[in-house]
C-alpha cells in the first residue's frame, strides 16, 4: 500500500524522491520476502535487492533533502557533533558481522539519519520522525548484541515492526512538508498580491494627478472669481457662501479620492460583511480619470438591492474589479462608442456581477490561457492580473468566476454567495 501512494504521488506531483522513495520500498519487500524464505530464491538476490535498495534510498536522500547530504561545519558544536557520527558509522561498519547479519539496512538509514541532522537548520527538524525508529532499532541491536537471546524469546521479527514504523513515519513526514509547502505557498500569493498592486501604483498615481487636476481648477476658477467680485466691490454674502460650498465640494471629491486609494492599498485582510456597491464604487474612482480620458460609456445596473452584502476582504474585491474594469476600458478604448456595463443580479442566495466590453475581444487560443500566471496579451503587461483575480475569487472568496469570448467583446462574470 506504501508502495503504491508514492507511486501515485509521484504521478500527480512529479517530485524525484517519491519516485526513489518507491523502488526504496520495492526493494526493500525483495529482501524481506527472501530474508523470510517465503519462496525458495537464492541469497544471491536478496544481495542484488540490499544494493539497488541502498541506491535508491541515497538517492530519496538526495532528493528529499535538497542535495545537502554532506555538512558543512560553522562551529566546535556542529564539528563534535559530526565527528561523534562518524565515529558511530565507523563502528557499525566494524560491528558489520553482528548488526548485519541481522539488519543489513543499518547504513541505509544511518545515510537518511545523517542528512536529516546536517539538515536541521533548514526548518525540516520535524523529518526526524522519518528515521527516529531507525535509530531506536540500531540503539537496541547495540545494547542488545546478542542476536540470538531476542530470537529464542519468540518475538516478532524486530525487521518487520521496523519496516511498518518507518511507512508510518514516512506518511507523517510527507504531511509535514505539504503543510510548510502549502504555508509557503500561501506567503509567495500574499506577496504576489501585493507586487501586483505595487506594480500599477505608477499609474495610480497618474491617474490621482489626473482626477485631482480637475478639481484644482474649478478652485482657480472659484477663488478668481471671488476675487473679481470682491475687487469690484460687488461680492455679496450670499454669492460668497455659494462659492465656498462649491470649494467644500471640490475639497471633499479630492479627500475621497485619497481614502479610496489608501483603502484600496491596505494589505487588511480581515474578513466582514461588506457592501457590494462600496466595493465597485472605490475601484470606478481610481479609474475615473481613465474612463474620462477614453470616453468610456460605464453603466453600472443594479438588478437587486443596493444594500447587498458579501463576506469577505472588501480591498482584495475591490482589487477584483479594479482588474477587470481596467481591462475592459483597454480592450474597448479604440471603439468608436466604447461601452461597459457591470451587471449585479442575484437568484437563489447567489450574487452575478458581470462586466461586459465591446472590444475586440481575444482568439481562442489566448482565452484558453487567460488566468494563466504570466501571461498577458499586452507588450507591457505582467500576466499577472487575472491570475490574481482568479485567485481571490477562488481562495478569499471560495467563490467563482468565469469568461465568455462574445461576438463583440468579453464578458466576466463572478459567482458569488450573498451575505444574509
Amino acid at each position: 500500500m506504501s508502495i503504491l501512494y508514492t507511486l501515485v504521488r509521484y504521478i500527480y506531483q512529479k517530485e524525484f524522491f517519491y519516485l526513489a522513495y518507491c523502488f526504496t520500498q520495492i526493494f526493500s519487500l525483495g529482501f524481506i520476502i527472501i530474508y523470510s524464505h517465503f519462496f525458495d530464491i537464492a541469497d544471491f538476490y536478496k544481495e542484488i535487492c540490499i544494493i539497488f535498495a541502498s541506491f535508491f534510498a541515497f538517492a530519496f536522500a538526495f532528493g528529499f533533502f535538497k542535495g545537502q547530504i554532506l555538512p558543512s561545519i560553522d562551529s566546535k558544536k556542529e564539528l563534535f557533533l559530526i565527528s561523534s557520527l562518524t565515529i558511530f558509522a565507523i563502528v557499525i561498519v566494524i560491528y558489520h558481522y553482528m548488526l548485519f547479519s541481522y539488519l543489513p539496512y543499518t547504513i541505509i538509514y544511518l545515510l537518511l539519519l545523517l542528512s536529516v541532522i546536517f539538515n536541521s537548520k533548514e526548518n525540516i527538524k520535524k523529518s526526524l520522525l522519518h528515521i527516529f525508529s531507525w535509530s531506536l532499532v540500531c540503539l537496541f541491536l547495540f545494547i542488545l548484541q546478542v542476536k540470538s537471546i531476542y530470537i529464542k524469546s519468540g518475538y516478532i521479527d524486530l525487521i518487520l515492526v521496523a519496516f511498518m514504523l518507518e511507512a508510518v513515519l514516512f506518511t507523517i513526514t510527507l504531511e509535514n512538508r505539504n503543510k510548510e509547502l502549502k504555508n509557503i505557498n500561501e506567503d509567495y500569493e500574499n506577496m504576489l498580491l501585493q507586487q501586483t498592486k505595487l506594480a500599477k501604483t505608477g499609474s495610480m498615481i497618474g491617474n490621482i494627478a489626473h482626477q485631482y487636476r480637475q478639481p484644482l481648477n474649478n478652485i482657480s476658477y472659484i477663488l478668481i472669481n471671488l476675487r473679481n467680485k470682491y475687487e469690484k466691490d460687488k461680492l455679496t454674502k450670499e454669492f460668497f457662501y455659494t462659492k465656498y460650498n462649491q470649494i467644500e465640494e471640490q475639497l471633499h471629491f479630492m479627500s475621497k479620492t485619497i481614502d479610496d486609494f489608501k483603502e484600496f492599498y491596505s494589505p487588511n485582510k480581515e474578513k466582514e460583511n461588506f457592501l457590494l456597491i462600496d466595493s465597485i464604487n472605490r475601484a470606478v474612482n481610481i479609474l475615473q480619470s481613465l474612463i474620462k480620458q477614453y470616453n468610456v460609456e460605464l453603466n453600472i445596473n443594479f438588478n437587486t438591492s443596493e444594500g447587498t452584502k458579501v463576506y469577505g476582504v472588501a480591498n482584495e474585491f475591490s482589487q477584483v474589479i479594479l482588474v477587470l474594469l481596467k481591462n475592459a476600458i483597454e480592450a474597448s478604448k479604440d471603439e468608436i462608442r466604447p461601452i461597459i456595463d457591470i451587471n449585479i443580479s442575484s437568484k437563489n442566495g447567489l450574487i452575478e456581477i458581470e462586466i461586459i466590453d465591446n472590444g475586440k475581444g481575444i482568439s481562442k487560443t489566448t482565452f484558453s490561457k487567460l488566468f494563466k500566471p504570466y501571461f498577458s496579451t499586452k507588450k507591457e503587461g505582467f500576466g499577472i492580473g487575472l491570475y490574481m483575480v482568479k485567485l481571490i475569487i477562488e481562495k478569499s472568496f471560495n467563490a467563482e468566476i468565469k469568461a465568455y469570448s462574445l461576438e463583440k467583446g468579453m464578458k466576466f462574470t463572478i459567482f458569488l454567495e450573498k451575505s444574509f
